[in-house]
Order: structure tokens, then sequence, then C-alpha cells
């Protein structure tokens, strides 16, 4: 393996990158779901299932988040998801 491609044991900067923007992209995909889903928003019952969706969704990003290479990538790939999570959503919104 690569010196450059190993994982960097960037603890910190992962885990913060994870709880912020990996909740903020959860609940940005949880909107997506809600919006594009099935019967669209009016869908009964569906506000249940898109809160409680939320936090697996989230707990599964910062999990993943501990496979980047490097603190500083996963805040990078993180950030754009969310700006095209957000753009979709507000997309979808129209």
């Amino acid at each position: 393996m690569n010196t450059n491609k190993k994982i960097k044991p960037d603890w910190l900067s992962k885990s913060l990158s994870g709880s912020i923007l990996g909740l903020s992209l959860a609940i940005l995909l949880s909107g997506i779901f809600a919006w594009a889903g099935y019967q669209g928003i009016t869908a009964p019952n569906k506000v249940q299932f898109v809160m409680w969706i939320t936090s697996p969704i989230w707990l599964l990003i910062l999990s993943f988040t501990y496979l980047f290479p490097s603190g500083k990538q996963a805040f990078l790939w993180l950030f754009s998801c969310n700006i095209l999570a957000g753009l979709i959503l507000t997309w979808l919104k129209f």
C-alpha cells in the first residue's frame, strides 16, 4: 500500500466532520426523501418515518467518515455532498 493512501488517525477532525456535516447531510437526505418519495410531502405518517430515518443515516455517515485517508479529505467530501444535497432539495421544492 502506498504511504499516501494510508488512513491517518485524525480522530478529532474526522469526528467533527462526521458529526456536524454528517448531521446536516442526513437531514438534507431525509428532506429529499420526504419531497421526492412515495406520495410526496403530503403522505400520511411520512413525518414519523422521515424523523426516525435521520439518525440511522447520520450514524452511517459518521461511521464511514473514519475510512477517509485524512480529516481534510473527509471535510471536503462531506461539504461537497452537503452542497449537492442542498441544491437537489431546493430543486425539488420548486
